[in-house]
């Protein structure tokens, strides 16, 4: 199945939350990302019948490994993205809003070259 952006910009927010505190659950997200609680559950529902994660008996929701694996890579390119272009001057709050637009669209190859670039700097 394609990610779309959407699915995308869930699985990063979850693994986000994850880093930040014990337990993720669909308030988390709704407050995190300012959604409605009805569009968390649906796509939820949907990240869970693709195999990105479970939600647990007690409400809490958990990263499959390749929801992890998927989350991980947004959530790496949102970062080298980020400091690659507060490095070439842009102020960090737009650096942040920009760089999670390219996040998704960025080719694999693009995205080595780019990070081989600011690991280098």
């Amino acid at each position: 199945m394609l990610m779309l952006e959407s699915g995308e910009m869930y699985l990063e927010t979850i693994y986000i939350l994850s880093k930040k505190q014990p337990a993720v659950r669909s308030v988390d997200i709704a407050a995190e990302m300012a959604f409605s609680k009805p569009a968390i559950s649906r796509a939820v529902g949907k990240l869970k019948q693709d195999a990105y994660l479970i939600v647990q008996p007690d409400g809490s929701i958990l990263l499959t490994e390749k929801g992890a694996a998927l989350a991980e890579k947004i959530y790496e390119r949102h970062t080298v993205l980020t400091e690659f272009l507060v490095k070439i001057g842009v102020g960090r709050e737009i650096a942040v809003q920009d760089a999670c637009k390219l996040e998704h669209a960025i080719s694999d190859e693009s995205f080595a070259a780019l990070k081989r670039y600011v690991n280098s700097k």
